[in-house]
């Protein structure tokens, strides 16, 4: 038992999950390597909302290096 392989999450204190991984997973039956956990496959719930797309993303980004510009523009004008 101590010679089999430990969970590879992180606890919440961000130290190592010390359990053993369940066989044939990298997951302890905590974490993740339980059947049946996990979000169901076409989870439609993940997606509600849009605000991790690609898409987004890119935009905030965008958003981000024009207001840089802006604030290095402003301290240019003092």
């Amino acid at each position: 038992m101590l010679a089999s392989p430990r969970c590879g999450a992180k606890t919440r204190t961000s130290g190592p999950c010390r359990s053993p991984a369940v066989s044939g997973k990298k997951r302890c039956r905590m974490h993740g390597g339980a059947p049946g956990s996990g979000a169901p496959r076409a989870n439609q719930n993940a997606r509600k909302h849009g605000l991790f797309t690609r898409d987004a993303i890119a935009e905030r980004r965008q958003i981000r290096a024009l207001l840089g510009e802006a604030r290095k523009l402003l301290e240019a004008m003092k």
